[in-house]
């Protein structure tokens, strides 16, 4: 209800430059990265559970915040706090599908789950765009709300999926916590280092489009919230509806392989964005970019999993939700810049050859040994 058009109600209610409103969303992502890095060892410890009540209350506190910001300094705080937040919800619930499901049926499993969540998706940028056009305190009430509700089912619906590892196997937990935070056996995995890095190319991509495809829409072509709000709704309709026939095609392929197509995507839909015209031609952008999403996150997902021994999967799970944070921090940063110095083509262009370089990269990495 509320991504899609929280740049548009910052920008309205900063008199700033592009560049300083989309280093709100940089500073979000730092405190993101921190947050990661701390949650996979407390997830591994003490669960799953608890940690994404936690960040779903606070997600939900956060919103109702927003709506009474009205200066930098309140909008960079509230920021902070959701940055720090938000992480703990994926990688908790990223690791409880790793716990809960076999190895065979993972990538099922995660598209079945990001078909659950774009169910969800699908309406809220569509009430969203309604509710905004209204009011965005409506709006951002609206959100905290279904947040706390879902808040309360997990705490008293879910159950703790934390392995209990047999005293007679050895704990590569207890070997990692011996150095770097309980980081270092994972930092020694190559194959997932490439991996995670490549990784954060496409979702600079994809964070570029979904910060500032908004502002620039409306800005540059007048398109109203309430009218692109239907472009949200169209990826999360997708993945609603294809997202399991895709999956059907794309495990037939070798994960990396998958990977590259979907991040070519990504590159294509972006940088599509630099020739668009209207409303349709922006729509056709996000299908293509969403086609590239339906193959490249349930694949990935499953790439880590499969990788993870189960004590370390927060870790792991930690370390890949970073692409995301990591590239949420770069993409409209370097995106607002990109406006600033070159003008607003410029954003789509290099956020496309970001998606194009990392189905090279991935490639390249078909052909590396496997540590």
């Amino acid at each position: 209800m509320i991504w899609p058009f929280l740049m548009i109600y910052i920008s309205e209610r900063l008199d700033s430059p592009l560049s300083v409103n989309a280093s709100l969303v940089s500073l979000n992502s730092l405190s993101g990265l921190v947050s990661s890095l701390i949650a996979g060892p407390i997830i591994d410890r003490l669960g799953r559970k608890r940690v994404m009540v936690i960040s779903l209350l606070t997600n939900a506190l956060g919103f109702l915040l927003f709506s009474r910001a009205k200066a930098l300094v309140s909008f960079a705080l509230l920021m902070v706090v959701q940055g720090a937040s938000n992480p703990l919800y994926r990688v908790g619930a990223d690791a409880m599908i790793a716990d809960l499901i076999p190895e065979s049926k993972r990538i099922d499993a995660y598209s079945r789950m990001r078909l659950s969540n774009n169910l969800g998706v699908a309406i809220g940028p569509a009430i969203g765009g309604f509710l905004t056009s209204v009011s965005y305190t409506l709006a951002f009430y609206g959100a905290a709300g279904g947040l706390f509700l879902y808040g309360l089912f997990v705490a008293l619906g879910a159950k703790e999926t934390l392995p209990k590892l047999s005293p007679s196997l050895p704990s590569s937990t207890a070997t990692a916590d011996k150095g770097w935070g309980g980081y270092q056996a994972v930092f020694c995995d190559r194959r997932f280092l490439r991996f995670v890095l490549t990784l954060v190319l496409p979702q600079i991509s994809a964070a570029i489009l979904w910060v500032l495809l908004g502002v620039y829409t409306k800005n540059q072509f007048g398109i109203p919230e309430k009218l692109y709000g239907w472009i949200p709704v169209t990826n999360a309709s997708m993945v609603v509806l294809f997202q399991l026939a895709v999956t059907a095609i794309s495990r037939r392929y070798p994960p990396l392989f998958a990977l590259a197509v979907g991040s070519l995507l990504y590159g294509l839909g972006v940088g599509s964005v630099a020739v668009g015209q209207g409303f349709w031609w922006f729509w056709l952008s996000m299908v293509i970019v969403t086609l590239g999403e339906m193959v490249l996150v349930p694949t990935s997902s499953t790439y880590v999993a499969n990788l993870a021994p189960p004590d370390m999967r927060g870790r792991y799970m930690s370390l890949y939700s970073l692409t995301w944070v990591v590239a949420s921090g770069i993409g409209p940063l370097a995106g607002g810049i990109l406006n600033d110095a070159f003008g607003p083509l410029a954003i789509w262009i290099g956020g496309g050859a970001a998606g194009i370089l990392a189905a090279a990269l991935f490639l390249v990495e078909t052909r590396q040994p496997t540590n």
